[in-house]
């Protein structure tokens, strides 16, 4: 993802990056207007504190799906696309939307696919987590946090038919694919590359910013580790498209799982009862990495067009 001489001048990376602020904080407001105002008439002010009250009411969960589409949409997905058109930028060049080529799928389904149990390591540590105890308030608060997620998460991942699943496989995998990656990836960490001019820099902050808006700590680290796999991914590709496929694996996975473990009768939070050994989490581990490198050297190979060449426009 190389910057190249200007042809038609962008703003600084810092307006660029306080422009891209203003389109989600108006998204923001936007998604409160139009979401919460009948809930606020139905359920009052502690919604806010307490999403999980949406479940609790008729048609809450069917509410909450569609609330969580919105603001996918309109904090996310049209706040990046409006920054490259404020930007003098139409969309497929601003942020590298050229169709995808079959062997670098392959290898983004292989990678996904052999990183799967080292990151359910990763998560496995995670939920241990402990701070000490001069910030167990801290740690009260984020346990509050993840029990409430979590609850919500299983309302919303309960399926009874094919057409519950191809619902969620929707407001779960497709749409957060899209807008989180444009907007994450797209946006973000295409301002911090040209702000910071490093490109680990740059993937990593804008992974450390997309786990954290999630507010579900004790999911934090694989989170973290996703953001910067996708980050990379975007990077050495050049094209967004990838990453959105990266993306859609990973949640459509969890959805598929939470529909395997229903057919059986087991609870969502269970898992799906094989165990690993340690030398499996190895393995995984090596093979991620190496296909990270094949993934590098096809991309560098195949000369993916960049993003962020911003002579075009």
């Amino acid at each position: 993802m190389q910057i190249s001489p200007l042809s038609k001048k962008e703003n600084s990376a810092f307006i660029q990056l306080l422009k891209l602020c203003g389109f989600i904080a108006i998204g923001i407001i936007v998604i409160l207007i139009i979401s919460f105002v009948p809930i606020l008439y139905t359920l009052g002010l502690k919604v806010f504190t307490n999403p999980t009250l949406l479940v609790g009411f008729n048609y809450g969960v069917v509410a909450l799906k569609c609330i969580l589409t919105l603001q996918q949409l309109t904090v996310f997905l049209i706040p990046a696309i409006f920054l490259g058109i404020n930007e003098g930028k139409k969309p497929w060049h601003f942020y590298g939307m050229k169709t995808p080529k079959a062997n670098l799928i392959l290898l983004i389904f292989l990678l996904m696919l052999c990183s799967t149990p080292i990151l359910g390591l990763i998560n496995e540590l995670n939920q241990k987590m402990i701070l000490p105890d001069s910030l167990k308030w801290v740690m009260d608060w984020m346990r509050k946090m993840e029990d409430e997620g979590t609850k919500t998460t299983e309302a919303i991942l309960k399926m009874g038919s094919i057409g519950s699943f191809l619902i969620n496989l929707l407001v779960i995998a497709i749409i957060p694919a899209i807008c989180e990656e444009f907007i994450f990836r797209g946006a973000l960490q295409r301002t911090f590359l040209r702000l910071i001019k490093n490109p680990h820099i740059a993937i990593w902050t804008s992974a450390i910013i997309f786990s954290t808006i999630h507010f579900q700590f004790f999911g934090f680290f694989p989170r973290l580790f996703l953001g910067a796999a996708f980050g990379y991914i975007y990077f050495w590709t050049g094209s967004i498209w990838y990453t959105v496929f990266a993306h859609f694996l990973n949640n459509g996975y969890a959805v598929a799982m939470a529909w395997y473990l229903q057919k059986h009768n087991l609870p969502i939070t269970s898992d799906d009862g094989t165990s690993v050994a340690w030398y499996g989490y190895l393995i995984s581990a090596i093979l991620t990495i190496a296909l990270f490198w094949i993934l590098k050297e096809k991309s560098t190979e195949q000369n993916s067009p960049q993003p962020a060449n911003l002579n075009e426009d």
